[in-house]
């Protein structure tokens, strides 16, 4: 079985920013639009972050995004 990267997920309602890991998977940040609690979730592996500031989440989404080399992960 070959698994591609999960590059085009639906779009949560609350979706901020979408971001792509070095494989394709997605990166999404979600949460309010003002900024005071975002969090991130990575198709890829699956991490999950906690809520933060948007701006804090943004820039830990990145980060995981730049290194992440998952590209297939079954979120629930």
């Amino acid at each position: 079985m070959k698994l591609s990267p999960n590059a085009n997920p639906p779009e949560p309602t609350d979706l901020l920013i979408r971001l792509h890991n070095q494989t394709g998977a997605v990166v999404d940040v979600t949460g309010s639009e003002h900024g005071h609690s975002a969090r991130w979730s990575c198709h890829g592996c699956g991490d999950l972050s906690g809520e933060h500031s948007l701006a804090f989440a943004r820039d830990e989404a990145n980060a995981h995004a730049t290194l992440c080399r998952a590209s297939h992960h079954r979120l629930g």
